[in-house]
């Protein structure tokens, strides 16, 4: 594995040249069908990380992600750029960096929404809405439901965690209890 900023440094490159293409969204959106293309399929995913194949096993491996997938030729030569520099088995690395690049490049922030019972759309909504206005920037929001939070919500909005949970006002109201009767 490499460290995150050499994966940085790849994806930055890319970014870098899918804006003077004009096809940034296009081409983020196209490394993560390979990442999730290899991360799918074990055969692939042998392919990318077993120290054993050689490098031209591994291009004809690209050669079918650009024919199934329909990659862009700039995606395409990035494929083959990282299997002559022994890079492939990053990919899902630098897809996530590109992503990441792209998210600020267009104003998007990516949330996590935690809430005891599987939201509705509408409330859903109401939750993108109240973010993006706390935000100013557009929100891409996961939602995902846990029992063990009893009530409430856990919303993560890029590094920040928001923590309005029953359960942690019950475990906070506990230590003050404790400590009050110490």
């Amino acid at each position: 594995m490499i460290p995150a900023s050499v994966s940085r440094r790849y994806a930055r490159a890319l970014f870098s040249l899918a804006l003077e293409e004009g096809g940034h969204e296009r081409i983020g959106a196209e490394l993560d069908a390979v990442a999730q293309a290899i991360r799918g399929s074990g055969e692939a995913r042998t392919l990318v990380e077993s120290p054993g194949y050689t490098p031209a096993q591994r291009h004809a491996l690209v050669d079918v992600l650009v024919r199934e997938l329909s990659l862009s030729p700039l995606v395409g030569s990035f494929l083959r750029l990282l299997v002559d520099r022994h890079r492939l088995v990053e990919i899902a690395a630098i897809a996530r960096s590109y992503g990441e690049m792209l998210d600020e490049k267009v104003g998007r922030v990516r949330a996590t929404v935690v809430s005891a019972k599987p939201l509705t759309d509408e409330d859903l909504r109401r939750v993108r809405e109240a973010f993006s206005a706390a935000t100013r920037r557009t929100i891409v929001l996961e939602s995902r439901s846990d029992p063990k939070i009893v009530g409430g919500l856990v919303a993560q909005v890029g590094p920040k965690v928001w923590d309005g949970s029953i359960r942690t006002q019950l475990e906070r109201m506990r230590r003050e209890l404790k400590s009050g009767a110490l």
